[in-house]
C-alpha cells in the first residue's frame, strides 16, 4: 500500500465515523494498522491512523453503553459500575474494564448525551 491509498482509506474510515459507522470503521482503520507495521509510513500519517483507533473505539463503546443505560433508566434510580459492565457483556457482548466503563460514561455525561451523575461506585439516574 502506498502513501497516498493510506491517506483515501484513512479518510474513509474518518467519513464513516462521521456516520456513527463505527465498526466499518474500525475494520478499515485494523487493516490500516496491518499496512503500517509493514510499511514505513510518515509519523504524521501514522500519528492519526492510531488517534482514529482510539476515538473510534472510544465513540463505538459509548454507543453501546449509551444504548444499555437508556434502558436500564427506564427500570431503576441506579446502577453499580460492576452490574452495568456485567449487563454490557450479556447484552451488547462488551467486554470494558471498569475504569474505562467509567471513562465513557463520564464522556458520555459531559457529551449532554446521559443524564445521571456518578456517585462513588454508581450510577444515579
Amino acid at each position: 500500500m502506498d502513501a497516498n491509498d493510506f491517506v483515501r482509506d484513512l479518510n474513509d474510515a474518518q467519513e464513516l465515523m462521521r456516520n456513527e459507522r463505527y465498526p466499518e470503521a474500525l475494520i478499515i482503520l485494523g487493516k490500516l494498522k496491518e499496512a503500517d507495521k509493514a510499511g514505513n509510513f510518515d509519523y504524521n500519517l501514522t500519528h492519526k491512523l492510531y488517534q482514529l483507533i482510539s476515538n473510534s473505539q472510544s465513540l463505538y463503546n459509548q454507543q453501546r453503553v449509551l444504548s444499555v443505560v437508556k434502558k436500564i433508566a427506564l427500570k431503576k434510580k441506579s446502577i453499580s459500575f460492576i452490574d452495568l459492565k456485567e449487563l454490557l457483556d450479556k447484552q451488547e457482548n462488551v467486554e470494558l474494564d471498569e475504569h474505562i466503563l467509567r471513562r465513557e460514561i463520564e464522556i458520555l455525561i459531559l457529551r449532554s448525551l446521559l443524564e445521571c451523575r456518578i456517585e462513588g461506585n454508581n450510577l444515579v439516574f
